[in-house]
């Protein structure tokens, strides 16, 4: 079951090249994905005591829309599997040009007991899985992002109370922002970075310091986010 639906590109949307940001996309991807869960009937308002927690993205702009443009967004479930479910997107201007195409990994929780349930039967139904690839099949796939043995700079940053969504956590955007505080300015300045990656391990809460590292490994921007006493893995961001 595909679902799409129309997003105005606001001013705070976009970058010093007035063209949409790498955050913001997400925000949007993020909405689709709630517009969905909704319209079937197990989204934020169902209160049916479970909610999906998000475990990684893969994305891809092929073309930057600007403020005050119209993107209709496309997404379905693709598949689910035992405790994992997997949803796909296609965005389109207004020229019905396909302007990025991204994928999700998911994962569904009992909200009352904190623990990952299997998706049942019934709530696989709602969905309607389509065996659609967004990307290529053989791109598709989510490998296990490493961390670098070589960092080249780091910061410590503190989350603060707007970065906080409906389950207490750090929200799943917000990662890509701290990862733009580490960047070199000349890195940050020069790249847009249309292909990126996010994984996330460990949820990080309000007052919480993380320490942020940077890399650059295989002509790729590595982002590493760990506890302030870098025993614990929160995300790695990785954009090329």
């Amino acid at each position: 079951m595909k679902v799409e639906h129309e997003f105005f590109i606001g001013f705070r949307d976009v970058d010093h090249l007035n063209e949409l940001t790498n955050t913001a996309m997400l925000a949007y991807l993020e909405n689709m994905g709630g517009i969905h869960s909704d319209l079937v009937g197990n989204g934020v308002n169902s209160n049916n005591n479970c909610t999906w927690v998000l475990l990684a993205w893969k994305v891809r702009i092929l073309k930057r829309p600007k403020f005050g443009d119209t993107i209709k967004i496309v997404t379905w479930s693709r598949e689910m599997e035992k405790f994992y479910a997997y949803r796909d997107y296609k965005v389109y201007n207004e020229q019905d040009e396909l302007i990025c195409v991204a994928t999700s990994k998911w994962v569904y929780i009992d909200i009352e007991k904190g623990k990952i349930i299997k998706v049942s039967a019934e709530v696989e139904e709602l969905y309607q899985n389509e065996k659609i690839y967004a990307f290529p099949e053989e791109e598709s796939k989510f490998s296990k992002l490493v961390e670098p043995e070589t960092k080249l700079s780091n910061i410590e940053f503190k989350i603060i109370r707007s970065m906080i969504d409906t389950n207490h956590h750090l929200h799943n955007i917000y990662y890509l922002d701290i990862a733009k505080e580490v960047l070199p300015e000349e890195v940050y300045r020069k790249n847009q970075f249309n292909d990126f990656e996010v994984m996330y391990k460990k949820e990080v809460k309000y007052e919480d310091t993380v320490k942020v590292f940077y890399s650059y490994e295989n002509d790729k921007h590595i982002v590493t986010i760990k506890n302030n006493e870098e025993t614990e893995l929160h995300a790695i961001i990785v954009m090329y």
